[in-house]
C-alpha cells in the first residue's frame, strides 16, 4: 500500500467515523458496500484488526475510506514508535496511542510519523468512556475523570500530537484549554438513552456544540436495518443544527 494513498482519498465533510463493530472481513466490506465514503470515515478496532489483519484496513483505503486505526498502542517507546510507522505505511488516516504510556513514548510515535509526507493523524487516548471516577480511584488515580482527562490531554499536546481521544462531556474545557486546532475525536455518541457499555456519552448535536471535531458512532449504524438512511439523517441533522447556529 502506498503510503500516500490518504492524500489522494475524498475528504468527507461529515464528523462522522463508523466503528465497524464486525468480527470478520467479509461482513465488514459488505457493510461498507452500502455507506458513502464521503458521508463517513470509518474505524477499525481491535477485534476486527485482530480478526482481519493489514489487508481489510487496505480494502477499506481502496474503497475510498479514510480509515482511523484504533488499536491503542501502549508499550515501550521504540515499539510504539514502529507500530505507528507501519500504520502510516498501511495509509491510514488517523492512529492512537494511550496518553498513559508518558511523554517518551508520545514524542518516540509523533517523531516516526515525522518523515511522512502526508502522515496520519496521531491522536492520544485519554481516559476510557467506559471508566467513572470509583474505576480511576481503583487504580490508585484521585482525579476525577474530568481531571484526569484535562492532565493527559495537556501531556499529549505537548509532546505535539494532533489531537485526543476524549467524552463529549470533557470537550468544551479541552477547547478552551488546548486551542481549537487541537482535534477531539468523541467516542460514546448516542442517538437516544441507550448508553450500553458508555458511561458519558452525549447525541451526535450536542456532542458537535460542546467541542468535539470528530463523533464515534458505532451500532446506532451498524445494527441499523438502513444504515445508509441512519447515516444520512444524522449528517441532515448536523447540518441544520449549524445552519441554525450560523443564523444567531
Amino acid at each position: 500500500m502506498n503510503p500516500l494513498i490518504t492524500a489522494d482519498l475524498a475528504q468527507p465533510t461529515s464528523p462522522i467515523i463508523v466503528a465497524l463493530d464486525f468480527s470478520d472481513a467479509n461482513s465488514t466490506l459488505e457493510f461498507t458496500s452500502q455507506l458513502d465514503p464521503l458521508a463517513c470515515r470509518v474505524k477499525v478496532g481491535k477485534e476486527l484488526f485482530t480478526a482481519s489483519g493489514r489487508s481489510l484496513v487496505e480494502k477499506l483505503a481502496a474503497q475510498g475510506f479514510q480509515v482511523f486505526l484504533d488499536l491503542k498502542f501502549h508499550d515501550i517507546p521504540n515499539t510504539v514508535a514502529h507500530a505507528c510507522k507501519v500504520a502510516a505505511e498501511c495509509g491510514v488516516w488517523m492512529v492512537d496511542l494511550h496518553a498513559s504510556g508518558g511523554r517518551r513514548m508520545m514524542e518516540a510515535a509523533r517523531d516516526a510519523l515525522a518523515h511522512f509526507s502526508h502522515p496520519p493523524l496521531l491522536i492520544a487516548v485519554t481516559v476510557l468512556t467506559s471508566m467513572e471516577a470509583e474505576d480511576l480511584n481503583e487504580l490508585g488515580i484521585k482525579a476525577s475523570p474530568a481531571e484526569q482527562v484535562l492532565r493527559l490531554a495537556t501531556l499529549a499536546h505537548d509532546c505535539g500530537l494532533n489531537g485526543v481521544v476524549c467524552s463529549a462531556q470533557e470537550a468544551t474545557q479541552l477547547k478552551i484549554a488546548l486551542g481549537a486546532d487541537f482535534q477531539l475525536v468523541t467516542p460514546g455518541i448516542r442517538l437516544n438513552n441507550n448508553t450500553d457499555d458508555q458511561r458519558r456519552v452525549m447525541t451526535p448535536v450536542d456532542a458537535l456544540a460542546a467541542g468535539a471535531d470528530y463523533l464515534v458512532i458505532g451500532r446506532p449504524i451498524t445494527r441499523a436495518s438502513a444504515p445508509l438512511k441512519v447515516l444520512q439523517q444524522i449528517n441532515q441533522d448536523i447540518q441544520h443544527s449549524r445552519a441554525e447556529t450560523e443564523k444567531l
